[in-house]
């Protein structure tokens, strides 16, 4: 099977190389060991060690330099979640322990995220030494972050955690690298993001990413119920991965291939109420604090709720936010089906998931710094371009280095509540992430008849799995 390789039809890319000695040529053989998914793999590892020297900053006086976390943007939710919901103390998430509720809130976040978070503080406790909890069970939780042992803690429950993330990364590299197997480079989009780098460490994200990858490695692979399990997974992690199935469904719906919608959704119903199982028996009340928790949010950061009660001087509550959120981003998806209905190319389901998850940002009441991750393996697989990636990417490091700004105060325009330049910057995201959306549909509807496949586009199955244009092979991969 012939790989395509990067400088033989990506413009960027073969004008970057001349400064290299030009585009791969017939007669190039490379060395054996650096295999393309080996190079992808090294390439990510440097893109996410690049990521920790960026938060040193912050690391090296624990994040105390209020300050220090916005002007170097630097800022991480780990080691604040780590005193604040009880992980200092090796508190259950869940737990309906009055004492403990009565000192911590309940961890905002779905089960797969707290799960992680709460075994990262038991291998951080475990590489620490098991220290005894006794005299922080009797101090004011405001106290335990001066206490030295829990200082020295916190910057190790870091690491642990980065260390967790970067093997994500990792893997999520290899499977998107393995989604056409002709293609493998596409990844590399992936691999370099300078959105990985910076945002790889702000939240725990990366946990649904990684799932995310698994679900379109599976289905790849015609593996449908596997494509749900991943789904499941990624879905009791963060809730965007759910809205895969939509871009089953659109597949199903055009090949009529029905049984693998039902298999990719059983699976995924499944697997998501076995993972919250656990939780919802040990604290029902504390499971559903994120669904409370979220219903109850009003316009917040990088939203374009915030940016239009900035505008207008005005405020949304909640309940006029839900009610529009859900009401546009169901007329989104609604436009989703029937362009994906009708596309004279079958989507891919990275193309698909990625135009419902944009529509799910672009009306939701909080857009933070880290979402960006959530766009990445769809992006990369739907648009494998240089020029597309850098241009959405751009947009997005814009509005990520405004959102710091605007939290440590420096964009304030000396009118009041106004923050133009933060505002601005949220537009100029959205529009990175529409580009994309637009230049996904446009290639949905080819002027010339099999254009989809020349110059990149992805190769489509009827169900819209990616497969490779060799002769021999093509009929095998993805079914």
């Amino acid at each position: 099977m012939a790989v395509v390789h990067p400088t033989e039809d990506d413009p960027v890319a073969r004008a970057l190389s001349e400064g290299i000695g030009g585009p791969r040529g017939v007669h190039a053989r490379g060395h054996r060991w650096w295999t393309p998914v080996r190079l992808l793999l090294a390439l990510t590892a440097l893109t996410f060690a690049l990521g920790m020297v960026q938060k040193s900053g912050c690391f090296a006086d624990t994040w105390e330099d209020g300050t220090a976390r916005y002007t170097q943007m630097c800022y991480s939710d780990l080691p604040y979640l780590y005193t604040a919901r009880g992980f200092a103390e090796l508190n259950w998430p869940f737990s309906s322990d009055p004492q403990v509720r009565a000192r911590y809130e309940v961890m905002e976040y779905p089960v797969g995220i707290a799960y992680w978070a709460y075994g990262a503080a038991w291998v951080t406790h475990w590489l620490n030494g098991s220290p005894s909890l006794d005299e922080r069970y009797v101090a004011p939780v405001e106290s335990l972050w001066g206490m030295p042992d829990v200082h020295r803690e916190i910057r190790l429950y870091v690491v642990v955690n980065a260390i967790g993330f970067a093997v994500l990364a990792l893997l999520s590299t290899w499977l998107l690298a393995g989604v056409r197997r002709d293609r493998p480079w596409d990844a590399a989009g992936f691999a370099l993001a300078p959105t990985l780098l910076a945002a790889g460490l702000v939240n725990w994200d990366l946990v649904a990413v990684v799932c995310v990858a698994g679900a379109l490695f599976a289905w790849s692979r015609d593996r449908p119920g596997w494509t749900g399990v991943m789904i499941g997974l990624g879905t009791a992690a963060k809730l965007y991965p759910l809205f895969l199935l939509g871009g089953v469904l659109v597949l199903a719906w055009r090949s009529r291939r029905w049984a693998s919608f039902g298999r990719a959704l059983a699976g995924a119903v499944v697997t998501w109420g076995l993972v919250n199982l656990p939780a919802y028996l040990s604290g029902p009340d504390q499971w559903k604090v994120f669904w409370s928790f979220n219903s109850g949010r009003t316009a917040d950061l990088g939203s374009l709720w915030l940016v239009a009660s900035d505008v207008f001087h005005t405020t949304f509550d909640a309940p006029t936010i839900n009610h529009w959120s859900w009401l546009l981003f169901i007329a989104w998806c609604a436009a989703v089906l029937a362009a994906g209905v009708r596309a004279r190319r079958t989507p891919t389901l990275a193309e698909l998931g990625l135009l419902i998850v944009t529509g799910f940002l672009l009306v939701n009441k909080v857009y933070s710094p880290q979402y960006v991750l959530w766009l990445l393996p769809f992006a990369v697989l739907a648009r494998p371009r240089w020029r597309d990636q850098l241009v959405w990417q751009g947009a997005e490091l814009v509005y990520f280095a405004a959102v710091w700004w605007y939290l440590g105060g420096f964009l304030t325009s000396g009118r009041g509540d106004s923050h133009p330049v933060y505002d601005l910057a949220v537009l100029v995201r959205v529009a990175g992430q529409l580009f994309l959306v637009a230049l996904v549909v446009r290639s949905w509807f080819p002027r010339v008849s099999g254009a989809a496949a020349v110059g990149g586009e992805p190769s489509t199955d009827d169900a819209g799995r990616m497969v490779d244009e060799s002769p021999l092979v093509g009929a095998a991969v993805g079914r």
